[in-house]
C-alpha cells in the first residue's frame, strides 16, 4: 500500500533499460520518477540509490501513521483487517530498510516524500467522506492501492540499483518487500471484488 507493478511495469528502472535512464549531458544515471519537490545533486548511482533509499523509508514512516486511521475509517471487517496487517507489515519494511543503511553507514534522514504526502492526504479525503460506508471503503482500497504501487515501483528500483551496485544482501531484502507490497495489493484486490464493491454497487441510488 505505482511508480509500478511488481510485474515491471514500462516506468520500472531494469537493467536493460539502464542505459536509456541517463541523462544526455552528464551521462549520469538520471531518476526517473521526478516526483522530489527539492534540487538533487546526483553525482554517482550510489548517490541515487541513497535518494531512492531515503524516500522509500520516509514513505513508509508516514505511511505507519496513516494506516491505522484508514483501519478505523473502514466498515469491512476483512478491510480492517487488511489494514491492519499491512501495518504490521510496514513496521517490518521499516526495519529492513534501518538494516539497509547500516550496511552502507549511511543516515536514513534527509528527505521527505512528497509523493506519499499527496497519497496519504487524498486517502484522508476518503477516511472523512460521508455517506455509504461500502462506497467509502471501495475508495479506501483504492487509494491504499495507489499507495501500495507507488512503493512497489520504489523499492523496485532501489532493488535493481542494489544488484547493480554489488548489494547483493540488500536487494534480497528490498525483493522481500517489494513481494509482500505486491501480496498486500493482491490481497486488497480480492477483498473488494469479492465484497466490497458488490455491495457498493448493490446500495448505491
Amino acid at each position: 500500500m505505482v511508480r509500478g507493478k511488481s510485474r515491471l511495469a514500462p516506468g520500472f528502472l531494469t537493467e536493460a533499460n539502464m542505459a536509456s535512464a541517463r541523462d544526455p549531458g552528464s551521462g549520469c544515471l538520471a531518476n526517473p520518477f521526478h516526483m522530489r519537490l527539492t534540487s538533487l545533486k546526483l553525482e554517482s548511482v550510489q548517490d541515487l540509490f541513497l535518494e531512492e533509499l531515503r524516500d522509500l523509508y520516509d514513505a513508509e514512516n508516514q505511511l505507519l501513521k496513516a494506516l491505522p486511521k484508514m483501519a478505523d475509517a473502514a466498515s469491512t471487517p476483512a478491510l480492517k483487517m487488511a489494514f491492519t496487517q499491512h501495518w504490521e507489515q510496514t513496521k517490518g519494511h521499516v526495519g529492513r530498510l534501518d538494516r539497509a543503511f547500516r550496511e552502507l553507514d549511511a543516515k536514513p534522514s534527509g528527505e521527505t516524500c512528497e509523493a506519499m504526502k499527496g497519497l496519504v492526504k487524498e486517502g484522508e479525503a476518503f477516511i472523512q467522506a460521508k455517506g455509504e460506508p461500502s462506497v467509502r471503503d471501495a475508495g479506501l482500497i483504492g487509494a491504499a492501492q495507489r499507495v501500495e504501487h507507488y512503493e512497489m515501483a520504489g523499492y523496485g528500483t532501489a532493488r535493481t540499483l542494489a544488484k547493480r551496485l554489488g548489494y547483493q544482501e540488500i536487494a534480497t531484502i528490498l525483493q522481500q518487500t517489494l513481494e509482500e507490497e505486491a501480496e498486500a495489493d493482491k490481497k486488497l484486490t480480492a477483498v473488494a471484488e469479492t465484497e466490497i464493491n458488490v455491495r457498493a454497487v448493490a446500495t448505491s441510488p
